[in-house]
């Protein structure tokens, strides 16, 4: 989660600093949130491209401290991601998240049909797999040796033919946490083929893993509580269009309150 980030290893162009910047929704003295697109890692990738952590050096201050990430998201989630812009409430929020005083929402697209029943709670414990380089989270028994708990809260916004839009609440945050939980009730993610998820809908291709940190609510370290919220991006709403014209929600509202 929390934590120092890792020295910038590439130096950033006009372009990189004008892009990170673009991605900014909210920001303070303390706090710095951003809307992470899909495609990019949030840290420590294998690809030589420039990670969300890198494009943090476009913040950096006149001493050469960036703001540190308080969390990650997969590369191909998009949506709200969080830092601390100072090593005080880098510590003020790395104790919130380990004390789940940090609550996220998210959106996915999941398929065949909405999840039976349309609203509810997946508490299937997980536990890590290495195969060779890769990763994978696997659906274990409580009592397995590895199991780690998790808990996922639900509820289906809309639906179309074929898929649904559904929002998630996760109360913990292990790796691939919401993916693994809607594919161990029968409903992957769309564009998720890791784990069972559907590479076309409607006719149309998915583009990536259809899942969007919409927003996220968090105790700031001046007091308070603040809600930052990220649109919908473009890729999913076109797809959700596609295959349901009266399925879109209200978009969240850009920004925080």
């Amino acid at each position: 989660m929390g934590g120092a980030s890792r020295q910038v290893s590439r130096s950033l162009t006009a372009e990189d600093i004008a892009f990170a910047r673009s991605l900014v929704i909210y920001e303070d003295p303390q706090v710095l949130a951003l809307n992470k697109p899909a495609g990019l890692t949030s840290q420590g990738g294998r690809i030589a491209a420039n990670t969300l952590d890198d494009l943090l050096a476009a913040f950096a201050r006149s001493n050469g401290k960036r703001p540190r990430l308080i969390h990650r998201l997969d590369r191909d989630t998009s949506g709200v991601i969080l830092t601390a812009k100072t090593q005080p409430a880098a510590a003020f929020l790395g104790r919130a998240m380990m004390a789940r005083r940090i609550r996220k929402t998210y959106l996915a697209i999941v398929t065949p049909s909405p999840p039976d029943p349309r609203e509810g709670r997946i508490d299937a414990a997980l536990r890590r797999e290495d195969q060779g380089r890769e990763a994978y989270t696997r659906v274990c028994a409580a009592d397995h040796p590895d199991a780690q708990s998790a808990d996922t809260r639900y509820r289906t916004l809309a639906e179309g033919p074929g898929a649904a839009l559904v929002e998630l609440a996760p109360r913990t945050g292990r790796m691939h946490q919401l993916r693994v939980h809607l594919a161990s009730i029968g409903r992957p993610i769309a564009g998720d083929p890791r784990y069972g998820g559907a590479l076309m809908l409607a006719g149309a291709r998915v583009p990536r893993l259809m899942l969007h940190a919409a927003a996220l609510a968090f105790p700031h370290p001046s007091g308070g509580e603040r809600t930052v919220a990220a649109p919908i991006p473009d890729d999913m709403a076109s797809l959700m269009a596609t295959w349901a014209q009266n399925a879109l929600p209200a978009c969240p509202e850009r920004g925080s309150t």
